[in-house]
């Protein structure tokens, strides 16, 4: 008789389970938002795993339900990086059927991997990191590169700023409930910042106009007769509070270089940083095609940093190809050798 295979769910398919269950009921029982029941699960989740109730809602029976999702959650073995993969497809899940601005999309774990392994490359050995995410939306790249050094048990703090409450809110929760060590600022990150210089910036940079002109005039990269590119100054921004040689990785459209205010950027990049890298993704990664992106990476100058040799140029086929991956590392380490000190 042919053995029949069971297959078994992992903790983290269950604890996504549980967790999008206990967003579905609050949202139901507040007549809410997916993001605003979700910010709610996650306060719920921090006091105690205790539902909050006002007005008599959400209903006893519904508190029950919801307390023992929680309880079930609870009973999972989880660790950091576990609770990070299920908060974000539960985040997902809600996008999909939440209209969600380009801006506001989830970075994709294959490129927040990608991340970790830069930085772990770049990174001065046996020093605690501070990260900067200028950006930091609901905080999943900041934090994909946070749980994945503490894996690597490499001690990191992180820094993230954003003007939707919203999606600070979430983060918000999200670091709570993986138990990170970030600060997060509600306020536009071209407005002064309270931070002091850290070892890396790195963002998937919003794309569009910077509407506030005064506030960018005096930036190289500002322009003067329009709006200047709100990923552009957000870059300049960001490594003014990176220290010296220290780099910032940036997810931008592969055309960066080919776009009318180009050279406002390129002018920059000659008198203040070093461009370092360019590393071209697979467009099956992007929704619509022509939208490509790269990760850029610069590095400020002074200490011991220099303009390398050779810029990278790397192109990559595909994430889901081991192979491929191997190779770029393996190019990547390389390279690191011969042109970073």
């Amino acid at each position: 008789m042919e053995e029949v295979k069971v297959l078994t769910q992992t903790d983290v398919e269950k604890g996504f389970q549980f967790f999008l269950e206990s967003v579905k009921r609050l949202q139901m029982a507040l007549d809410t938002t997916f993001f605003d029941a979700f910010i709610e699960n996650g306060e719920n989740l921090m006091e105690n795993r205790q539902v909050r109730v006002i007005d008599g809602v959400p209903a006893k029976e519904e508190v029950e339900a919801i307390e023992a999702l929680y309880e079930q959650l609870s009973n999972l073995s989880l660790n950091q990086e576990d609770k990070r993969k299920i908060t974000q497809l539960v985040l997902l899940k809600g996008s999909m059927e939440e209209a969600v601005q380009a801006n506001h999309q989830l970075t994709p774990d294959g490129i927040g991997f990608l991340f970790v392994y830069i930085l772990e490359q770049l990174a001065k050995k046996d020093n605690p990191l501070s990260l900067l995410d200028l950006s930091v939306g609901t905080g999943n790249l900041l934090y994909t590169v946070m749980s994945n050094l503490n894996l690597a048990n490499i001690t990191n703090k992180g820094f993230g700023v954003d003007l939707d409450d919203t999606l600070l809110s979430v983060a918000a929760v999200n670091k709570e409930w993986l138990d990170l060590e970030v600060e997060l600022f509600h306020q536009d990150s071209l407005d002064s910042l309270l931070i002091d210089p850290v070892d890396f910036t790195l963002s998937d940079l919003p794309i569009g106009y910077y509407a506030f002109d005064e506030k960018v005039a005096d930036f190289k990269v500002s322009a003067k007769d329009e709006h200047s590119y709100a990923h552009h100054v957000l870059m300049e921004k960001a490594m003014k509070h990176v220290k010296e040689d220290g780099f910032g990785l940036f997810l931008v459209p592969s055309n960066l270089l080919e776009t009318p205010q180009a050279p406002l950027l390129t002018g920059w990049i000659k008198e203040e940083v070093y461009l370092q890298a360019v590393l071209q993704l697979p467009e099956s990664l992007f929704s619509q095609k022509g939208l490509g992106k790269s990760i850029l990476i610069v590095q400020n100058r002074g200490g011991e940093s220099k303009q390398v040799k050779e810029v990278l140029l790397a192109e990559l086929p595909s994430l889901k190809d081991n192979q491929s991956v191997l190779n770029f590392i393996n190019e990547f380490r390389e390279w690191r050798k011969s042109n970073i000190n």
